[in-house]
């Protein structure tokens, strides 16, 4: 029989569990900038952050040419400037960015902050050197 955790669930169950409020975050901090949140949990499929920007902060144009990124806006206004375009930024906007889209995002009057969440990447691997350099074979000595 597994042995049971303090919460009920059976030892290595997969739980669902608050991880953060967002609201307390972005309102105990409004002048702050960066990331305020960031999903740490060990074996996650999934990066998340929580993101603030004071008014009139810039992200300068980026792409992720690898994975998709959704953004949700938790609170404030800004614009988000594409090649198609400009996109209004307001609480409640839910983005889709493909991977290789380009974008710059700018915060308005109030300031903004934002969730990204994308699909883990894999982290590096740290190999033996012989794995790395191909062996090729020597000659005798004579």
């Amino acid at each position: 029989m597994p042995e049971t955790r303090t919460t009920g669930e059976p030892e290595g169950a997969t739980v669902a569990r608050m991880l953060c409020d967002v609201r307390s975050l972005t309102g105990e901090l409004p002048q702050s900038a960066g990331v305020l949140w960031k999903l740490a949990e060990s074996g996650r499929q999934l990066d998340a952050n929580l993101v603030r920007l004071p008014a009139g902060e810039h992200i300068g144009t980026h792409a992720e040419p690898d994975l998709d990124v959704l953004i949700l806006v938790v609170t404030g206004d800004g614009v988000m400037d594409t090649p198609e375009g400009i996109l209004p930024l307001a609480e409640g906007v839910l983005l889709w960015l493909p991977h290789g889209s380009t974008r710059s995002i700018t915060a308005g009057r109030q300031g903004l902050a934002y969730v990204t969440v994308h699909r883990r990447r894999p982290g590096m691997q740290i190999r033996r050197r012989a794995e790395l350099t191909p062996v090729t074979a020597q000659p005798d000595s004579p």
